[in-house]
């Protein structure tokens, strides 16, 4: 009778620890998919999008190679949410931008009250790419010239992509807008041109500090340059990047 008893409380408390899991773990939704989101606090693109062009403190660094289409996603944690630009590939972890991150749990930027932390579980969603407009801060998504053929040619190949029909090229060779020159390039792709012409050299390292790119440094809330690392005073960069 006693061994009986013991089972039957064995049992329960087995039963209760895995809905004790499965109440804590990220799940799919009505309105989205359950992820462990991750802080991510210097910004990258795989597919060379600009980032003194966008607003690198909504950026979603996900496991999957970046879409020609679906660039934009909605983030939420309880009642807030943010709309991010999905602009690179993770390694397998829902990274996304520090400030974003530090947002959804405080309502405060990084930049002002930073916390630190690992995994958070979050929702998240396809979005509209108009809902993350506000994020870009040219006519379409920027791109280098000389490192995104790859992926623009890929995003041509489908005529109606909204990458394919929205995008600008500018001869600046690295995502953190250190190296180039900030000028527009043309691409005839419709003749077959593979390569954009640019006033300058196509690619040139030429040394550029007209438009930093700025991170905020985690756990800390610093403001960094993002091509070096060096801390800059908050007065110097009114926007970070």
């Amino acid at each position: 009778m006693i061994s009986s008893t013991l089972s039957h409380l064995v049992r329960l408390r087995l039963l209760a620890l895995c809905l004790a899991a499965l109440a804590a773990a990220p799940t799919a939704a009505a309105d989205g998919t359950g992820i462990w989101a991750t802080p991510h606090d210097s910004y990258s693109s795989s597919v060379g999008v600009l980032g003194c062009k966008i607003n690198t403190n909504r950026v979603a660094y996900w496991p999957m190679s970046v879409d020609c289409n679906n660039i934009c996603v909605k983030l939420s944690y309880g009642d807030r949410s943010v709309h991010l630009l999905r602009v690179d590939q993770s390694g397998g972890a829902y990274d996304v931008s520090y400030d974003a991150w530090n947002y959804l749990q405080t309502g405060k930027s990084a930049s002002k009250e930073p916390i630190a932390g690992g995994g958070v579980a979050m929702t998240y969603e396809d979005a509209d790419v108009s809902s993350c407009r506000d994020l870009i801060h040219t006519d379409g998504l920027p791109l280098s010239a000389a490192n995104s053929m790859n992926f623009l040619a890929s995003c041509l190949g489908e005529p109606d992509s909204w990458v394919g029909r929205n995008h600008v090229l500018f001869n600046i060779a690295d995502p953190v807008c250190s190296l180039g020159y900030d000028e527009k390039c043309k691409l005839d792709w419709g003749s077959a041109q593979n390569q954009a012409t640019c006033d300058h050299t196509l690619g040139s390292q030429a040394e550029l500090t007209s438009d930093p790119v700025y991170n905020i440094r985690y756990p800390t809330g610093e403001k960094v340059l993002a091509s070096n690392g060096q801390v800059v005073d908050s007065s110097s960069a009114e926007t970070v990047r």
